[in-house]
């Protein structure tokens, strides 16, 4: 008890005192992870809803390799895209491994499944006799999508908040394609493991409620929008 009392301190210390290093390593964090939420969010509500409310051959076997990319460990992600961007690789040549843009790619394959698999969950469960009724009123494809995203929104912000969610708390895969180089791609999950691994546990602990502020924070922002538009 006394340990988390003393890294609840600490990370009161370090906010207060402006610790420029935490402060970096803070905004890092939420650029990559709002980047990565943000792309994953672009391709997947489309996949997502394309697959929900299409049938085609070779359909279920596509959504069962989406369903497994929800288990994806984060060390295999890691290990992916270290394969892809290695210098002997077929992306080498970029020269974009242990960068923040690697740490991007690997949190997008880790999220993109959730918000794929969630949304066509959603789109799945709209009612046929409502689709039909929609086309008997002479709406367009278009129009019928609009309403179809209106009337799933609540759906759409959980598949959203769930990405956000495994993006923010990753640290496999960030640790792995970023290297945890300090100034450039050290971010806050790899930064409480390092701590930890050297003993220092009220840094640790300290970034760890920096860290769950955070995610609470932008969560209920979230949740507010979802609601908020929910009962609108």
């Amino acid at each position: 008890m006394e340990l988390l009392i003393d890294g609840l301190k600490k990370a009161i210390e370090i906010i207060l005192t402006g610790n420029q290093d935490i402060l970096a390593i803070t905004l890092l964090t939420l650029r990559v992870c709002f980047i990565s939420t943000l792309i994953s969010t672009l391709l997947g509500l489309p996949i997502g809803i394309w697959l929900g409310l299409t049938r085609f051959k070779g359909r279920k076997i596509l959504l069962t390799f989406v369903n497994i990319g929800l288990g994806l460990p984060p060390v295999v992600a890691g290990l992916w895209i270290t394969m892809l961007l290695w210098r002997s690789g077929p992306f080498g040549e970029l020269g974009m491994l242990y960068s923040p843009t690697a740490i991007v790619m690997a949190q997008i394959l880790v999220s993109l499944p959730i918000i794929i698999s969630l949304t066509c969950s959603a789109f799945q469960q709209i009612n046929e006799k409502m689709l039909l009724q929609i086309k008997a009123l002479g709406a367009t494809k278009l129009q019928m999508l609009l309403l179809l995203i209106k009337q799933s929104k609540v759906a759409i912000m959980a598949a959203i908040m769930a990405g956000f969610g495994r993006v923010i708390a990753e640290v496999g895969a960030a640790m792995m394609v970023g290297g945890n180089i300090q100034g450039d791609t050290r971010i806050l999950t790899t930064t409480i493991v390092m701590e930890v691994s050297k003993g220092n546990f009220d840094i640790a602990l300290a970034l760890s409620f920096i860290l769950l502020s955070l995610a609470l924070l932008i969560t209920a922002a979230l949740t507010f929008l979802q609601q908020r538009r929910r009962f609108s």
